[in-house]
């Protein structure tokens, strides 16, 4: 999590630093393009501060109204920030190209767009490589979208997307003043600013799909709850088990609930020593597992008590 942190304090940073250079450029220049760079800079700056804030609250101690924690701070603020993308971002966009549109004026002295928009693409290439490299620190033969699809961080490819549009944002607002004073027609300003807005709505509605599962309880992939039920049927004393029940409560916080039959020639002690076992053995491969719960009980009867409901 400090290394997600890390990232997310560069993202700050840089998105201010564009930020105000973009909106100096806009006054300069009366680009529509520009100016919804500008918003989206803050708005993104914005989203940073609220990430920070969603960690801080995340740390607090269990009490007794949360007893398992408040890990999953991170992924409201993680949602909420989804929200804000796909309304201030996209949305105020959208919506600024459309006055531009109804209302278009030629953009003065471009040169100050393109030095803008080439410093704006080194920054968040920078950024942008700084959110990748921590996303693939564990290195993994499955695509970026799978690895997406799988990780419990969500700072990390939070602020990974956010760069991404960013840098797709710029390209598009570059194209939006050149072909504007190439052909001198504003009208391609006010469409760069729409195109940039559809760009941050598709991105934050991926944001909130992907936090709102984690937000509502999501747990392991099946071939990770196949896993931890292999390691507990490995020890000798087990005769059966179930797939385990399971629940992300924050990135490096996962709580584990298993329905284990022993052997029935077994002691109390001995099954106790059994379950210490499991629990060291699953605690040694997933390090993020922080609760284990085994219930010693027939894997018949809750079938029997599920196929109920």
């Amino acid at each position: 999590m400090a290394s997600s942190t890390k990232v997310v304090y560069a993202a700050i940073f840089g998105n201010l630093a564009v930020a105000i250079t973009k909106f100096i450029a806009a006054i300069f220049t009366g680009s529509s393009a520009m100016l919804t760079e500008g918003i989206h800079s803050v708005v993104d700056t914005g989203n940073g501060i609220l990430l920070l804030y969603g960690t801080k609250l995340s740390k607090k101690p269990a009490d007794d109204m949360h007893p398992f924690g408040y890990g999953k701070e991170v992924y409201f603020w993680t949602f909420l920030v989804a929200i804000l993308i796909f309304g201030l971002g996209g949305g105020m966009s959208i919506y600024e190209g459309i006055i531009h549109l109804n209302h278009p004026s030629p953009v003065q002295n471009p040169s100050w767009n393109y030095v803008v928009l080439a410093l704006a693409f080194i920054f968040e290439s920078y950024a942008w490589a700084i959110a990748y490299k921590e996303f693939n620190r564990k290195k993994s033969p499955d695509s970026l979208w799978a690895r997406v699809k799988r990780s419990k961080d969500p700072m990390t490819f939070t602020v990974l997307f956010e760069d991404t549009a960013a840098l797709i944002g710029l390209i598009i607002a570059f194209f939006g003043v050149f072909l504007g004073e190439y052909f001198e027609n504003p009208y391609f300003d006010g469409a760069s600013s729409i195109l940039i807005g559809i760009v941050l709505a598709v991105v934050a509605v991926f944001l909130a799909y992907e936090s709102r599962g984690l937000l509502i309880g999501e747990g392991v992939d099946k071939s990770t709850l196949n896993d931890l039920k292999s390691i507990a049927l490995a020890d000798n004393a087990v005769k059966n088990a179930s797939l385990p029940l399971t629940m992300f409560f924050g990135p490096d916080d996962l709580l584990v609930n298993f329905d284990i039959q022993f052997k029935k020639s077994l002691s109390a002690s001995e099954i106790e020593e059994s379950v210490d076992r499991i629990e060291k053995e699953l605690r040694r491969k997933y390090p993020f597992i922080k609760r284990i719960y085994i219930e010693a009980e027939s894997i018949t009867k809750r079938n029997q008590r599920a196929s109920q409901h």
